[in-house]
């Protein structure tokens, strides 16, 4: 049978529970009328069974029931029924208690609490499943639902307390201990109000009710705001809020609720043909010698089994995790064909780069092709508004990084795509991780170009260095035959490779346009970053302004580079071990938190939810920082 807990029997006042001897001795049998039923838990078997569980409230739970006079309704229409007291296997009952184990409760609330457990177990029946949950900054699933008492009595006697009271976490911990199958219910008993888990009201709510859990608590010692704190969990769920004034009522509160449970009763019936999808069921029974009843708006359908709801059903999202991440995803490749038509323009050269190529005899100084006007107009728009972001200094440092690197776009279109990167992985974060992990995804989207754009420096720049000892050999050789420094050059853009005949063809342009050969090589210099082609340019122009054999010096020259790149080589081989430490180190704090953003968000929801979390993750960040640069320092060694 399949099937969702429902209201369970009412915690009733202890009052009535201690009471209730005395006031059927001498109200007599129409005491009973006092007391009423509740439909707890409905289940519904393939066959169309439909077993209902009938709670009894104390008063009349004390008076003797005729379960031969059981009548069962559906929509108005009375079917067959039976009932029966609750035998073991007939529906699985599972109870959690959850305790307040925050300091508050230290002293004589504690040892009060300690005591109307023990005494829920002993008078609990046999056959219930009964879980413990504590709480205080966080709640601990310390007993999972079981039948052995003894081991139950054990873990209560050995409750620690520390500071926090987390009544919402502990709401969603307890609901989630109960499972998921037959009648189940929370009994919860806190001394105060939620100070701020990571656990909501309303998340606390829609636990108990989206897994058909009824939540009944017992307020010790709280005020009227306490219990209004506490009420919303209770109603939702179909529980009740119960005050205690004095710790000494604890132990008949829970009696009276385990005695609740020992009175429960099964009433079967089959499912009527013609009934709906939901239907409302109304139960009646005789206590003592009057007549009680309880109605309720219950699932019938084929699939259907379900709690008992006394008003409208929970509610539900009306998107799911899959769509809202589908959505995102959307936005994410919508954000991705936005910068493809702002940008499709930028498949070719620029128009500088056609014009020179024009003046080199390389190509037509027009584009050619089609071209949309509307993509170009939206390009032009997009790229002039990001142009203003990337004036001055900024902009042309940003220029020389992106042709050292042999990427095609302007500094303005590099912007663009950083910031759709960004906002692209920001989006997807959130569909994810929420909020938090929305953050770490900005960044790492705003750092992922950067990172991309470095990278590719670097690898260019270890290639144009390797290739440079050769470069000034091929270069000496042809200085050696007769030819000129330009000739020499473009020997080498001739027979070279990439990069270093790309940047030297470049060069050969410029000085074809009027610029000297020594601040052409020099531009060279600079886009790649490399301070070895410097001492190349530096030792061109003392050769030029003092004379000397050039070829000459240039052998020199490369002979000196081809033993500090055989020195670079060794200490980075030497140095991998602790650049790869470093790497790891650095990188495993903030992914264990992506990690546990996606994986356990619950867990890691107080580090960016309170202050002291917020106050760890800033410091954790500052001494990250911190370490990353002492270990850089470390492993990085100047040749």
């Amino acid at each position: 049978m399949t099937g969702r807990s429902a209201r369970r029997a009412r915690l009733v006042p202890v009052g009535a529970a201690v009471g209730a001897a005395a006031a059927l001795a001498l109200a007599g049998p129409a005491t009973a009328a006092d007391g009423g039923l509740d439909i707890d838990h409905v289940e519904v078997a393939p066959d169309g069974t439909v077993s209902a569980v009938v709670g009894i409230d104390a008063a009349g739970g004390a008076a003797a029931s005729d379960l031969a006079t059981v009548e069962v309704t559906v929509d108005g229409e009375a079917v067959d029924a039976s009932a029966e007291t609750i035998a073991a296997g007939d529906v699985g009952r599972t109870t959690v208690l959850a305790i307040d184990a925050s300091d508050s409760m230290r002293g004589a609330r504690l040892a009060a609490a300690e005591a109307a457990a023990l005494a829920f177990l002993d008078a609990a029946p046999a056959d219930v499943r009964i879980g413990l949950v504590t709480f205080a900054d966080r709640p601990q699933q310390v007993v999972a639902p079981t039948t052995d008492h003894g081991a139950l009595a054990e873990a209560i006697g050995a409750i620690e307390l520390t500071r926090g009271t987390h009544v919402y976490d502990a709401v969603a911990s307890a609901v989630a201990l109960a499972g998921d199958d037959g009648a189940r219910s929370v009994l919860l008993l806190s001394d105060g109000r939620d100070q701020g888990g990571g656990a909501t009201l309303d998340d606390a709510v829609a636990a108990a009710t989206g897994a058909g859990v009824v939540v009944d608590v017992v307020a010790l010692d709280g005020g009227a705001h306490d219990r209004a704190a506490l009420a919303p969990v209770a109603a939702a769920s179909g529980g009740d809020v119960v005050p205690a004034s004095a710790p000494g009522e604890l132990e008949a509160l829970f009696t009276a609720q385990a005695d609740a449970l020992a009175h429960q009763v099964l009433v079967t019936f089959p499912r009527p043909d013609g009934a709906g999808a939901e239907a409302r069921v109304e139960v009646a029974l005789t206590l003592g010698a009057e007549p009680a009843s309880d109605a309720a708006f219950v699932p019938l359908g084929e699939q259907a089994s379900g709690g008992a709801t006394r008003g409208s059903s929970p509610t539900r999202p009306l998107v799911g995790p899959d769509a809202l991440l589908l959505g995102a995803g959307a936005l994410g490749l919508g954000l991705a064909g936005i910068l493809a038509v702002v940008l499709a323009g930028r498949g070719g050269p620029t128009d500088a780069q056609r014009r020179i190529a024009a003046l080199l005899g390389e190509g037509p100084a027009t584009p050619s092709g089609p071209g949309g006007a509307t993509a170009d107009g939206l390009r032009a728009s997009a790229v002039g508004a990001a142009e203003r972001v990337v004036r001055g200094d900024f902009g042309a440092r940003l220029a020389q990084r992106l042709t050292g690197a042999a990427v095609s776009f302007t500094p303005a279109e590099w912007v663009l795509l950083n910031a759709g990167t960004a906002v692209a992985a920001a989006t997807v974060g959130f569909a994810i991780g929420g909020a938090a992990l929305a953050v770490l995804a900005l960044a790492g989207g705003a750092a992922g170009p950067e990172a991309y754009l470095r990278f590719r420096h670097s690898r260019r720049l270890r290639a144009f260095a390797a290739q440079l000892p050769e470069t000034l050999t091929l270069m000496s050789g042809g200085l050696s035959a007769g030819l000129s420094l330009a000739q020499a050059v473009d020997t080498v853009v001739r027979e070279g490779q990439e990069p270093m005949a790309g940047e030297l063809r470049r060069a050969l342009a410029e000085h074809r346009l009027g610029v000297g050969i020594e601040d052409a090589l020099d531009g060279v210099a600079d886009r790649m970053g490399s301070e070895d082609f410097a001492w190349l340019v530096m030792a061109v122009r003392i050769q030029r302004e003092v004379g000397g054999n050039l070829a000459e010096i240039l052998t020199t020259v490369a002979e000196t580079l081809r033993e500090r790149e055989y020195l670079r080589r060794q200490v980075q081989t030497l140095s991998a071990e602790g650049r790869l430490s470093a790497w790891i180190l650095g990188a495993l704090p903030v992914a264990m938190l992506c990690y546990m953003l996606v994986a356990n968000r619950d867990f890691a929801r107080p580090l960016y939810t309170e202050a002291l979390g917020l106050a760890f993750l800033g410091g954790a960040a500052v001494l990250l920082a911190v370490g990353a640069f002492v270990m850089s320092r470390m492993v990085k060694v100047e040749v």
